[in-house]
């Protein structure tokens, strides 16, 4: 009964604190910071992506009457604490880093300052949003790196947890540089360039290999990629070359083959020699199956002569490193910062802004982690997204977010843009420090 925008993909124990805070009348200004706590040990940089779900899930907060009757059969609630359900509206504020930019360890990427109980009500899917499409971008991120200059697109939606999941990682992937993918659905609603070729089958369902060519040549003229590996990969390359001419004398022009299987290098090297020997060499290999950035360095490193890439499984579940340690934790309650000394969790207190400084080349140099109303030279990360419980006018868009991602690879320390391993310097601001022993020294 819950649709992407419902009130209810939220935990239990938001509800039960809800209650309590009315009750108790804690109801004054709190500031919530979501940060990711330490790397994977497979990433060395994490790329901020899906606030423009996160501010439209703010925007459009409520209950529905349906959504109150089901919270109703828990039986755990008050009467009086639907009629407060009833009128919730995010009324707040959101500061965050533009989609598609490089963060690392302690650094916030979102702020949100409203009352108590809608600040805290809506980490949940905050979090589920946010972490999701970083995770996810992160990982597609790296693949760019890894295969420079190649044209990379999503396959995964098949291997993704869930619809949503499929959606969201076309959408995150192609901001981090991806140049489209083959999920429908993704195209539709977001504008993501929507590519696809065939299964082996379509090939399989028919007698003759190079008749199924001839029958989806015919039906899909258009940027034409056949899938030359369901039985002997060289042996059907041979045959796209004998194919080519009959079909170009009716109009209709070969753009691709695709290989899916075996020692994708090794195929491609094989199938290059007989297309340019029949005289295609304007048809282009892609290759798909199993991939991931470690295979993507090693193809590009052997320079084998792959033009594109399909990516699936490795990318939509993000498979070497599927979760990132975030948090969402209260900075600042009714003017007053707040720490949480937990053990291998504490955080640092009050609401922060991040500072960037880069050297002569224009290259990431360092990073500065401090109380936000501090003011220091380097470029500030986060910035207005919503006020008032409503978004900002010209926020970027994803052609926006997309730029930005890009810009901001391009500015990746030798190191990071290399894909090796790199402590990137971030720094903790002395008065950050300071504020954070003398609320220890407080609470003892």
């Amino acid at each position: 009964m819950w649709e992407a925008d419902s009130a209810l993909l939220t935990d239990l124990y938001q509800l039960n604190m809800l209650a309590a805070y009315l009750e108790h009348g804690l109801t004054e200004t709190a500031v919530f910071e979501l940060f990711v706590r330490k790397l994977p040990s497979h990433r060395g940089f994490l790329m901020a992506v899906g606030l423009e779900q996160a501010l439209q899930f703010l925007e459009t907060l409520s209950f529905t009457p349906t959504e109150l009757d089901a919270l109703r059969g828990l039986g755990q609630f008050p009467d009086s604490f639907f009629a407060w359900l009833r009128s919730l509206r995010f009324t707040g504020d959101v500061d965050a880093m533009p989609e598609g930019t490089m963060f690392f360890p302690d650094e916030p990427i979102l702020r949100v300052t409203a009352p108590l109980p809608e600040a805290q009500f809506v980490e949940t899917r905050l979090v589920n949003l946010l972490h999701f499409q970083t995770v996810v971008a992160s990982k597609a991120a790296h693949m760019v790196l890894a295969a420079p200059g190649k044209p990379l697109i999503d396959y995964g939606l098949r291997r993704a947890h869930g619809a949503e999941a499929g959606v969201l990682a076309a959408r995150a992937s192609y901001i981090a540089g991806f140049s489209g993918t083959a999920t429908v659905a993704a195209g539709i609603a977001f504008g993501v360039p929507v590519y696809g070729t065939m299964a082996h089958f379509f090939v399989q369902a028919h007698d003759d290999e190079v008749l199924a060519f001839e029958h989806f040549a015919h039906s899909h003229p258009k940027g034409l990629v056949l899938l030359i590996d369901t039985y002997d990969t060289e042996r059907a390359a041979g045959r796209v070359v004998a194919l080519a001419p009959r079909l170009a004398r009716k109009g209709l022009t070969i753009s691709g083959v695709r290989i899916d299987s075996g020692d994708l290098g090794q195929h491609a090297a094989r199938v290059r020699r007989i297309l340019d020997e029949g005289g295609l060499q304007s048809i282009k290999i892609v290759a798909s199956g199993g991939l991931d950035e470690n295979a993507l360095l090693e193809l590009s490193r052997a320079d084998a002569p792959i033009d594109s890439y399909g990516v699936g499984t490795s990318l939509t579940t993000s498979s070497d490193d599927p979760a990132l340690d975030c948090a969402y934790k209260l900075q600042e309650y009714a003017g007053t910062a707040r720490r949480k000394r937990s053990e291998g969790k504490a955080t640092w207190p009050g609401r922060k802004q991040v500072w960037r400084w880069y050297d002569e080349r224009g290259r990431f140099a360092r990073d500065l982690v401090s109380l936000a109303d501090n003011r220091h030279q380097g470029e500030p990360l986060l910035g207005p997204a919503m006020r008032g419980g409503q978004r900002l006018p010209d926020l970027p868009d994803l052609t926006a977010s997309r730029a930005q991602a890009k810009d901001q690879l391009a500015r990746l320390p030798p190191s990071l843009a290399r894909l090796k391993t790199y402590n990137y310097p971030v720094q903790i601001g002395v008065p950050l420090r300071e504020l954070a022993a003398t609320l220890d020294r407080r609470s003892g």
